[in-house]
């Protein structure tokens, strides 16, 4: 560990976050891969009061930090993580939704307040309920509105930087909260400008007047779309980003590539774009399938792959 991050857990360990600091702790099991190593600690906030804490104390020093959601979009690798996981609690998931006919912001629609670390299906359900429409689409997705923020998810047409007002974050380097509004954040195509060292806190949704009824028959679709069409199991959801006016699970399997096995992992039989790993497998074979898997499309295709999982503690980063 080096010098700063030793000083940044005896801080956290002398303050008010000791009770929620974990030393050496399993992260891997916290991801949807269920594979990989340890963080040098991991932090469970519990509300405002620590996210400040944990501000005061890392600004100024030189810590690798990753949030971990759902870990939905996350390989975290054997060797660990040389840094902070952080790892919101429930005092950030809360969703509070206007009182029905309430638009504030006098355009006929209503801005939905939701906590960082609320999940992306019980958004989507609380709002169709609330007879609003414009977040169907997030019922099927296994994250929170923290994580989809930061890599603009998406699907079935719609992503988050169609509904985002704003979000609050808190800039973790120099202990600074931030209010920054849709343009701020730079959404682009499973990106934004959301750093490793902000930590998103809440996000206001501005959602419009819809029929309940026919929100819940498009999630009901919408799930079993992917019930039919993904796989379940440990995975972590979409491998690669699609290139422009293309398909990478239809690429990965032009490449041969649908159901090779590499150790303990798997390109899906179902979906070419998702990676499955076994029980017990290891992060080591999820992050080799993926490199050959770039390495088959290259040579079948000519188009290079770019991951959209979230490489954590490997040497060669994303």
């Amino acid at each position: 560990m080096t010098s700063d991050l030793d000083a940044v857990i005896d801080a956290l360990a002398a303050g008010p976050l000791a009770d929620a600091v974990q030393l050496d702790a399993p992260i891997g099991k916290l991801t949807t891969y269920r594979v990989g190593g340890r963080a040098a600690a991991l932090v469970m906030l519990g509300g405002p009061e620590h996210a400040a804490a944990l501000a005061d104390a890392v600004a100024g020093r030189s810590v690798e930090l990753v949030a971990i959601g759902r870990g939905s979009n996350l390989l975290v690798s054997d060797d660990g993580f040389a840094g902070i996981a952080v790892v919101l609690g429930p005092g950030f998931d809360e969703i509070d939704i206007p009182r029905s006919g309430s638009a504030p912001e006098g355009d006929g629609r209503t801005i939905v307040t939701c906590g960082a670390a609320a999940k992306l299906p019980v958004v989507a359900r609380a709002t169709v309920q609330a007879g609003l429409t414009g977040f169907e689409w997030a019922v099927g997705v296994p994250g929170t509105i923290g994580g989809a923020v930061r890599m603009n998810a998406g699907g079935h047409g719609a992503e988050m930087k169609d509904s985002v007002v704003d979000v609050e974050l808190l800039d973790l380097r120099h202990g600074r909260l931030e209010v920054r509004t849709n343009d701020a954040l730079a959404f682009g195509y499973r990106t934004s400008a959301v750093a490793d060292t902000d930590l998103v806190l809440r996000a206001r949704l501005r959602l419009a007047a819809g029929d309940p009824e026919v929100g819940r028959a498009e999630m009901a679709e919408i799930v079993q779309w992917r019930r039919d069409n993904q796989p379940g199991g440990q995975n972590a959801g979409s491998v690669f980003t699609n290139p422009e006016g293309d398909s990478a699970g239809r690429l990965i399997d032009a490449a041969g590539a649908k159901g090779l096995r590499l150790g303990t992992a798997t390109v899906s039989d179902k979906h070419a774009n998702f990676i499955q790993a076994d029980p017990d497998g290891r992060a080591a074979d999820v992050r080799a399938l993926m490199l050959e898997v770039q390495r088959l499309v290259r040579a079948t295709s000519g188009v290079e792959l770019h991951p959209e999982t979230h490489m954590i503690g490997f040497a060669d980063g994303d």
